[in-house]
């Protein structure tokens, strides 16, 4: 089943006719790999330049930090960190930004502040979310997680790991639809990394294709995450290689949009996949 091939981002169109890249902006102290060296509103705005220039289709800006065993922030200190660079980032680079988060009020204030997407962890369930993102008429990815950042990572339990996680998808998604939330502006994430031992990511990423049943765009998040630690034994600052490696296993299986840190090579290799996959459906229309 496809999924519509242009979202509607607030006063902007995001074309998803082919694979785009989501360029990560964390303005938070405390974010597990390069958490505080863009909290600063001037280095923020040069990080976010270089990423667009670098081929970034969208800015994802995060003021709290959702890593395993993360605490929660402030709404207010959430505010203070999130707003300013929106704004700026929206009316001074011209960005289509999305808002990495699960506060209502960020919600309210980042869609009038020029935000044109809502991605949030929690897939609004956290208090008034769902009628923030309804009344922000912005588009939303809902990722998968159980439980909160603080613990998903003690001991998370699955008889079918991708099954499960379609499951609670469809259930977030029917969700938002009572809310008025139409189809056309959700998107999802299977969150890798989130509530999931490394053999649950792994069954996951392999099985990833059995998402596109949902018939939505697939957001996925894989960069320099703790499972390439464990199964390459590389530090973050070394993950790139197996970062772009599962870049190109999830526009394989049918991600939409690829959110990153290093924004130029995931590109690369988000446009490498692409155009593979295309040659072959040319080849078949030929045929056909």
């Amino acid at each position: 089943m496809m999924h519509q091939q242009t979202l509607s981002c607030g006063a902007r169109t995001l074309n998803l006719s082919a694979p785009v890249v989501m360029g990560i902006l964390n303005v938070t102290p405390d974010s597990f790999s390069d958490g505080g060296r863009f909290a600063e509103r001037d280095a923020a705005l040069r990080q976010a330049e270089q990423m667009l220039r670098d081929g970034a289709a969208i800015i994802d800006v995060g003021g709290e930090s959702t890593r395993p065993g993360a605490t929660p922030v402030s709404e207010q200190h959430e505010l203070d960190r999130v707003i300013p660079i929106v704004e700026a980032l929206s009316r001074e680079l011209d960005a289509l930004v999305s808002m990495d988060t699960s506060t209502a009020a960020v919600m309210r204030d980042g869609a009038a502040a020029g935000a044109s997407m809502i991605n949030d962890v929690r897939s609004l369930r956290r208090p008034d979310a769902m009628q923030a993102a309804a009344a922000s008429q912005l588009p939303v990815c809902l990722m998968h997680m159980l439980g909160e950042p603080g613990t998903m990572q003690d001991s998370p339990r699955y008889d079918d790991v991708t099954n499960e996680v379609i499951a609670l998808l469809r259930e977030r998604i029917g969700a938002c639809e009572q809310a008025g939330i139409s189809r056309d502006r959700l998107l999802v994430d299977p969150g890798f990394g989130f509530a999931k031992a490394l053999q649950h990511n792994l069954q996951l990423m392999y099985e990833m294709d059995a998402l596109q049943a949902l018939a939505l765009p697939i957001l996925i998040g894989v960069s320099r995450k703790s499972l390439f630690g464990k199964v390459l034994g590389r530090d973050v600052g070394e993950r790139l290689p197996g970062s772009l490696a599962a870049a190109v296993m999830c526009v394989e299986r049918g991600a939409s949009i690829v959110r990153a840190h290093d924004v130029k090579e995931t590109v690369d290799v988000v446009r490498f996949a692409h155009a593979v996959r295309e040659s072959q459906r040319e080849a078949q229309k030929e045929l056909s």
